[in-house]
C-alpha cells in the first residue's frame, strides 16, 4: 500500500478524522448536567457579562486556539479551497495538542474576500484564547494578519510567516556562533520574496542583521531600487531593495555568508555555493526539494558548510512545530494581547540555547541513534524534544510579561514545573523529589563512573544543583569523554587506583574476612569493582548515596552493596519498588527486584517500606497486600501470607497508615469494587501501595502496568538500606539516572533528619 493510500486510510478509519470534543466534568447523574448545562450554567454567564475577563476563568476560552483559513495556499498544494483544506487544519491542530496540550478548533472559511475573511475572524474573538490564521495566498495573508492584529484583544498568528522565521532564526544565531561570524556583519542573500521569506528577513534585522545587509530575490532577480521606483514590487518586499544593483540570484550569492531559500527546489549549484564567504551558511528550505541538494551542497568546499533544509531526513530541519505550538502556549497561560516580537525574539533565542544542551537519551533514540550534539550539524532541537516545553514556553512567557502585553503575571520557576507536569504525571511526581533534593544536595557515588551516560547524567546533576556527583573511575578517562561529549563540566573524580583509597581495603576486609574474604582479595575487589569501591566511599562517609547497575545484572549489581552497606537498623531485607503513573494516578510495586518468596514477616517490612517511600513523594499511602483472593474467599498456605502479613501490620504502632488484604489486584485500584462489594475493608479509597505476593509476581504485574497500561515507570527504588544505594537497570537512559540520584538524595536527606 502507498503512503497516499496509507493516508487516505488513516483519515477515514472510524470515527472519521484527527480530533474529537470530550468533556472535562463530570456528566454521569443528573446534578453533573443540571451544574454544566440548565440552570446551573446561568450563574458563570451572568458573571462574565459583568466582566468579560472572566471567561478565562469559567471557560475553555484560555486554551482554546481558532486555526483558521480559506485553503488559498495548502502545503505546497497550492488554491485547493476551504473545503480540502480541513484535513490540514485538523492536523495542525494535533500538533498543537500533542506538543503544547493546547485545544483546537478548526475553522474552514469559504471566503477569498478579504474584508468578509477579517469580518469572520474578528466575529469569533468570544470563543478563542488566540487565533493561528494558516495557509492562506500572498499578499493577502499579511493584509490579514495586520488587520486581525488590530481589532483583536488576542493573540493572532500566521505561522507560514512567523514560523519559518522563528526557526531559522534560532539557527542562524547558533550557524554564526559557529562560524565565529558576527550577526552585525553578516551578508544574507534570500531567494523567495514571498510571505515566509519577508517575515523571516524582517526578523533577521530584529535579531540584529543590518537591512542593508540583506539581498532579497524574487523570480525576476533582485529588488533593486530601480524596481522599487518603477513600482514592480508590493509594500512588503520594497523595503528590501535598497540601492542594491539589478541582478540574478548568482549575483546577490556571491561573497555572502548567508543563503536563505524559500522558494522553490533546484534553483542553486555548486558553483554559487563556491562563490560564498568562507564556511558559508546554507538555509536551503525548500519543499520537498531544497534550492540545492544537501550532498552537493557540502562536496561544494573544502572548508565547512553549514546547512539547514525543511526536510526531516537531513540535520537541522527547520520545523515550524517547534514553535507556534510553544508560543501560544506561552502567550495564553500569560493571556497575552498578541504575539509580539520580544515574544518571538525570546523564543529563538531559547531555542538556539536548548540545542548547546546535553539531548536526552529518548530524542536521540527517536532520530536512530544518530550523534546529536551542538555543532553544524544539530544547530537547532529536534522537534520530538520534550525540553522544549518547558524551556521556550517560560522565554515566551517572560517576554510577553516583561514587553507589556500579558494580562497574567506568573511566578516562572511555578510555571516551568506547572509545564513539565504537562509531559505527564510521572514528571510532575519527580519534580516533588527533584525540589527536595536541590534544597540540599548530598554526594552521589556514580559506580560507573566512565560511561557516557553516567557523565551525562552527573553533568546534569551539577548543573542542576540536583546533587555533588562522584565518578568512579580513571581520572583520564573520564576527563577525555567529558571533553568529547562537548559537556561544560569539570568531574569529580574518585579514582580507585589512586593510592589514597587503600584504607577502603582495610575497612572491606575488617567487615568480610569472617565470610571467606582475604585481605589481598579485598584489595583486589576495591580496586577492580567499582561497585565496592562506592559502597565503601558510602559505608564510610565519603559519598552520602551511591548508585551503579548501568551496565551488569541487578543481582550482581547488588550485592556489593548488600555486604558492605547492608540493610538498616529496622530492616532485615531489602526490596525494590517502581513507581508507576497513569495520567493522574500513581503506584508503588514491590517487590519487583530482590526478594524471590517472600513469607508473611518480609511482605509486612516490605509494606512498611513503601510506604515510607511514597511519603518521599508527598503521598500519603494505602496499601494493599495482593493475591488471587479477596478476603478469605480462598484458603492455601500461598494466600495466608499476605493475610497474616496485614494482621502484623496492623498490630505495629509504627504502622499510621491504612493497609488490607488478602485482596485481588483489581479488586485493590478499582474504587468501585473496593468499597462497594467490600464495604468492610480498612482502606478509604483505591490502595495506592500495591505489596505483590512473591518475586515472579511483582516483576510481571509491574511490566504488563508499563507495557499495557501505558505507565511511566521510575525506578527500581531500594528500600529497606541502611545508607541509600539504588541499583539501575540495565540500559536505563540519563533522564533515568538523574531520577534516582534525585531519590538517593531525597533519601539521605530524610536519614539526616532522622539522625
Amino acid at each position: 500500500m502507498s503512503l497516499e493510500d496509507d493516508a487516505r486510510e488513516y483519515h477515514r478509519r472510524s470515527p472519521p478524522g484527527k480530533v474529537e470534543i470530550s468533556t472535562t466534568k463530570p456528566t454521569s447523574t443528573q446534578r453533573d448536567l443540571s451544574l454544566a448545562y440548565s440552570p446551573g450554567v446561568a450563574a458563570p454567564c451572568r458573571d462574565i457579562a459583568e466582566e468579560e475577563t472572566r471567561a478565562f476563568d469559567y471557560t475553555a476560552k484560555g486554551n482554546l486556539v481558532g486555526v483558521v483559513s480559506n485553503g488559498s495556499a495548502v502545503l505546497g498544494l497550492g488554491d485547493i479551497g476551504a473545503q480540502a483544506s480541513k484535513p490540514v487544519m485538523e492536523g495542525k491542530g494535533v500538533l498543537f495538542k500533542r506538543f503544547a496540550d493546547i485545544d483546537v478548533f478548526d475553522v474552514e472559511l469559504d471566503l477569498d474576500d478579504t474584508d468578509a475573511f477579517v469580518q469572520a475572524v474578528a466575529g469569533m474573538e468570544p470563543t478563542f484564547g488566540g487565533v493561528n490564521v494558516e495557509d492562506i495566498a500572498a499578499p493577502e495573508c499579511f493584509e490579514i494578519e495586520r488587520r486581525l492584529r488590530e481589532r483583536m484583544d488576542i493573540p493572532v498568528f500566521h505561522d507560514d510567516q512567523h514560523g519559518t522565521a522563528i526557526i531559522s532564526g534560532a539557527a542562524l544565531l547558533n550557524a554564526a556562533d559557529i562560524a565565529d561570524k558576527d550577526l552585525a556583519d553578516l551578508q544574507v542573500a534570500f531567494a523567495g520574496a514571498g510571505a515566509a521569506a519577508t517575515a523571516t528577513a524582517r526578523f533577521y534585522v530584529s535579531l540584529g542583521i543590518p537591512r542593508e545587509n540583506i539581498t532579497m530575490c524574487d523570480v525576476d532577480g533582485v529588488l533593486s531600487e530601480r524596481r522599487a521606483e518603477a513600482g514592480e514590487l508590493s509594500e512588503f518586499t520594497e523595503p528590501f531593495a535598497h540601492g542594491v544593483a539589478d541582478g540574478e540570484l548568482a549575483d546577490a550569492m556571491e561573497g555572502a555568508d548567508v543563503f536563505v531559500g524559500l522558494s522553490v527546489g533546484g534553483i542553486v549549484d555548486g558553483e554559487m555555493v563556491r562563490s560564498m564567504a568562507d564556511d558559508p551558511i546554507i538555509f536551503a528550505m525548500a519543499n520537498p526539494d531544497p534550492e540545492i541538494d544537501y550532498e552537493e551542497a557540502k562536496a561544494a568546499r573544502d572548508d565547512t558548510v553549514i546547512m539547514a533544509t525543511g526536510r526531516s531526513d537531513y540535520p537541522n530541519q527547520v520545523n515550524n512545530v517547534l514553535g507556534f505550538p510553544f508560543i501560544f502556549r506561552g502567550a495564553l497561560d500569560v493571556r497575552a494581547t498578541e504575539i509580539n516580537e520580544a515574544m518571538k525574539r525570546a523564543a529563538a533565542e531559547a531555542l538556539a540555547e536548548l540545542a548547546r544542551q546535553d539531548v536526552p537519551d529518548a530524542v536521540v533514540k527517536a532520530y536512530g541513534d544518530q550523534p546529536l550534539q551542538f555543532g553544524p550539524d544539530y544547530l537547532i532541537p529536534k522537534p520530538l524534544d520534550p525540553r522544549v516545553l518547558y524551556e521556550v514556553t517560560p522565554a515566551v512567557a517572560r517576554a510577553a510579561m516583561e514587553s507589556g502585553t500579558a494580562r497574567r503575571e506568573l511566578d516562572l520557576d511555578d510555571y516551568r514545573e506547572e509545564l513539565e507536569a504537562r509531559l505527564g504525571k510521572a514528571r510532575e511526581m519527580m519534580r516533588v523529589v527533584i525540589n527536595k533534593a536541590m534544597s540540599d544536595p548530598k554526594r552521589v557515588a556514580l559506580a560507573e563512573g566512565e560511561h557516557e551516560k553516567i557523565i551525562r547524567a552527573a553533568s546534569q546533576l551539577s548543573e542542576e544543583d540536583i546533587a555533588e556527583p562522584v565518578l568512579v573511575g580513571r581520572e583520564a578517562r573520564i576527563r577525555e569523554t567529558v571533553a568529547e561529549l562537548g559537556l561544560d563540566f569539570d568531574p569529580v573524580v574518585a579514582d580507585p587506583s589512586d593510592g589514597r583509597w587503600e584504607r577502603y581495603a582495610d575497612g572491606l576486609y575488617r567487615r568480610r574476612r569472617r565470610k571467606g574474604l582475604t585481605r589481598s582479595e579485598a584489595a583486589d575487589l576495591v580496586r577492580d569493582d567499582p561497585d565496592y569501591f562506592a559502597s565503601m566511599m558510602v559505608e564510610t562517609g565519603d559519598a552520602d548515596a551511591m548508585l551503579t547497575g548501568l551496565t551488569h545484572h541487578y543481582p550482581s549489581a547488588l550485592r556489593p552493596p548488600l555486604q558492605v552497606i547492608g540493610t538498616a537498623e529496622d530492616a532485615d531485607y531489602a526490596a525494590g519498588v517502581y513507581m508507576l503513573t497513569f495520567g493522574n494516578r500513581v503506584v508503588f510495586c514491590a517487590d519487583t527486584t530482590v526478594n524471590l518468596d517472600p513469607d508473611e514477616a518480609v511482605l509486612a517490612e516490605v509494606t512498611k517500606h513503601t510506604a515510607e517511600l511514597a511519603r518521599r513523594f508527598n503521598v500519603e499511602p494505602r496499601a494493599a497486600l495482593l493475591s488471587y483472593s479477596d478476603f478469605g474467599s480462598v484458603d492455601t498456605e500461598g494466600v495466608r501470607k499476605p493475610r497474616n502479613a496485614v494482621s502484623r501490620l496492623r498490630e505495629d504502632p509504627a504502622v499510621d497508615f491504612p493497609v488490607d488484604g488478602e485482596m485481588q489486584a483489581d479488586t485493590a485500584v478499582v474504587e468501585g469494587m473496593l468499597t462497594g462489594t467490600y464495604d468492610f475493608a480498612d482502606l478509604d479509597g483505591p490502595a495506592n501501595v500495591l505489596v505483590f505476593p512473591n518475586l515472579e509476581a511483582g516483576n510481571v504485574g509491574y511490566k504488563l502496568l508499563q507495557r499495557l497500561g501505558g505507565a511511566e515507570a521510575i525506578g527500581p527504588m531500594l528500600v529497606g538500606m541502611n545508607k541509600p544505594a539504588h541499583v539501575l537497570q540495565r540500559g536505563d537512559e540519563v533522564k533515568d539516572i538523574v531520577n534516582l540520584a534525585a531519590v538517593a538524595v531525597a533519601d539521605a536527606q530524610q536519614r539526616d533528619r532522622d539522625g
